[in-house]
C-alpha cells in the first residue's frame, strides 16, 4: 500500500496509541508513521463487494526484506487479530486469507484489512467496502415558503442502509425546456433534504427527481411534477391565545394572528384546530373554522385543562382553485374551563322551587346545546345566534318567575279569604292536605 501522509499534531485531548490510531485511521489517511509500508503489498487493493460475498486476498513481501518471512505474517480486521485458520501460506514470501459470507463495512471509510509483520508492525493495509447498491429513492415531497424558494424531501428507500457512502443528489428542471440543475443545499430540513433558494418560475411546471450513488451503482427516483403555486405553505399561525367564556364552564375562546406570508401575497388562508384534554394524547380536530381567525370550542369538560394548537393552509393563490399545503401546529396553548358550580356545591340538591321553574328553561336550553356538545360553533352567525338565545333565555326565565310568584301569591290570598267565610275552625295550615 503506497506510504501515507504523517497525521498532522493538534491540540486537544491525549491520543490513542499510534498503533491503534493508525488502524482507525488507516483508510482514510494511508499507512500510519511508523508502519514498514512498502514492504509488502496486498492484492487486490481496496476491494468493493456485494453482502455475503467471498474474498481471497493476498499479502506478498517484497524484495529481501529482513526479519520478514511470511511464515510469520498474520492478518487483521478493524484492528482485530483474524484466526489463524484463514489464512495459508502460498510461498515463502505470500500469506493468503479467505473470507466468507461478507457482512456490511462496518465504518462508512472502509474497513480495515492489515497484513501484520511477525513484530506486530503494519506491512501492508486494504480497505474494504462491502454493501449494497443504492435503492430507488421515492417519496419526494416539496413546499415552498415565499413562492420564490423549495424545499424537497425524500426516503432513500424501503432497506435505507447501504453500508457504503452513498451520495443523493436532487435534480430539477422546467418541464418543457431548460438544461437539468443540481440542488446545491442539502440537509436543510433534515436527511435527505434540499432547498433550492430562488431564481424559480411561476405558473410553469417543474419536473424533479433524485439520484443515489455509491460504490456499487446508482439509482434514480420518479419525476415529480409540480407547479411552485400548488406547494405553497406557511409558517404556524403566530400568537395563539385561548380563553374562558366568561363564566361557561363547558367553552373556551380561540384567537390567533394570520402568518406574516399571507400579508405578502395574493391568498388567503383557511384554519385548522385540534385540542386535547391535559391528561390525554387524543386530539379532536375542528375542520370548519374557514378563513377566520377566531373560534369558540363547546361541549368541553368543566373544571379541565385543555392544549389547544391551529394550523394555517393557503388557497386562492393568484386565483388557483388548489390548495396548498397545511403548516405545522402552532406551539400548544393550555387553558382551562371553569368549575361547574354544582360540582362545587358538594353534590347538594337546588330547591325545589327553583328547579321547577328552571326546569322549561333548561329543556329548552338543552335542545339548542345538543348540537353544540357536537361541534366547535366558529362563525359569526352562529356566535350571534347563540348570544341571542342566551339573552332570549334569559329574559324568559326572569317572565316566568314573575309570573309563578304572582301567581302564588294570588293563591294565597284567595285561600285566606274562603278560610275567613268557614269560621274559627282548623288553622289554614292544618286544613289543607298533606
Amino acid at each position: 500500500m503506497p506510504a501515507g501522509r504523517p497525521r498532522p499534531a493538534a491540540p486537544g485531548p491525549p491520543a490513542p496509541p499510534a498503533p491503534l490510531l493508525g488502524l482507525l485511521l488507516l483508510c482514510a489517511l494511508g499507512a500510519p508513521p511508523g508502519s514498514r509500508a512498502h514492504t509488502a503489498i496486498i492484492s487486490p487493493q481496496d476491494p468493493t463487494l456485494l453482502v455475503g460475498s467471498s474474498l481471497q486476498v493476498t499479502c506478498s513481501v517484497l524484495g529481501e526484506a529482513p526479519g520478514t518471512p511470511a511464515e510469520g505474517l498474520y492478518w487483521t480486521l478493524n484492528g482485530r487479530r483474524l484466526p489463524a485458520d484463514l489464512s495459508r501460506l502460498l510461498n515463502g514470501s505470500t500469506l493468503a486469507l479467505v473470507l466468507s459470507n461478507l457482512n456490511g463495512s462496518q465504518q462508512q471509510s472502509g474497513d480495515n484489512l492489515v497484513c501484520h509483520a511477525p513484530d506486530g508492525s503494519i506491512l501492508a493495509g486494504s480497505c474494504l467496502y462491502v454493501g449494497l447498491p443504492p435503492e430507488k429513492p421515492f417519496n419526494i415531497s416539496c413546499w415552498s415558503r415565499n413562492m420564490r424558494d423549495l424545499t424537497c424531501h425524500w426516503s432513500p428507500g424501503t432497506r435505507g442502509e447501504t453500508f457504503l457512502p452513498t451520495n443523493y443528489s436532487l435534480k430539477y428542471k422546467l418541464r418543457w425546456y431548460g438544461q437539468d440543475n443540481t440542488c446545491q443545499e442539502y440537509h436543510a430540513a433534515g436527511p435527505h433534504s434540499c432547498h433550492i433558494p430562488r431564481d424559480l418560475a411561476l405558473f410553469t411546471p417543474y419536473e424533479i427527481w433524485v439520484e443515489a450513488t455509491n460504490r456499487l451503482g446508482s439509482a434514480r427516483s420518479d419525476v415529480l411534477t409540480l407547479d411552485i403555486l400548488d406547494v405553497v405553505t406557511t409558517d404556524p399561525p403566530p400568537d395563539v391565545h385561548v380563553s374562558r367564556v366568561g363564566g361557561l364552564e363547558d367553552q373556551l375562546s380561540v384567537r390567533w394572528v394570520s402568518p406574516p406570508a399571507l400579508k405578502d401575497f395574493l391568498f388567503q388562508a383557511k384554519y385548522q384546530i385540534r385540542y386535547r384534554v391535559e391528561d390525554s394524547v387524543d386530539w379532536k380536530v375542528v375542520d370548519d373554522v374557514s378563513n377566520q381567525t377566531s373560534c369558540r370550542l363547546a361541549g368541553l369538560k368543566p373544571g379541565t385543562v385543555y392544549f389547544v394548537q391551529v394550523r394555517c393552509n393557503p388557497f386562492g393563490i393568484y386565483g388557483s382553485k388548489r390548495a396548498g399545503i397545511w403548516s405545522e401546529w402552532s406551539h400548544p396553548t393550555a387553558a382551562s374551563t371553569p368549575r361547574s358550580e354544582r360540582a362545587g356545591a358538594g353534590g347538594g340538591c337546588e330547591a325545589r322551587g327553583a328547579e321547577a321553574g328552571a326546569g322549561p328553561v333548561r329543556r329548552e336550553l338543552k335542545q339548542f346545546l345538543g348540537w353544540l356538545k357536537k361541534h366547535a360553533y366558529c362563525s359569526n352567525l352562529s356566535l350571534r345566534l347563540y348570544d341571542q338565545w342566551r339573552a332570549w333565555m334569559q329574559k324568559a326565565s326572569k317572565g316566568r318567575q314573575q309570573g309563578e310568584g304572582g301567581l302564588s301569591a294570588g293563591r294565597r290570598g284567595a285561600a285566606r279569604a274562603s278560610a275567613s267565610h268557614l269560621g274559627p275552625r282548623l288553622p289554614l295550615e292544618q286544613s289543607t292536605p298533606r
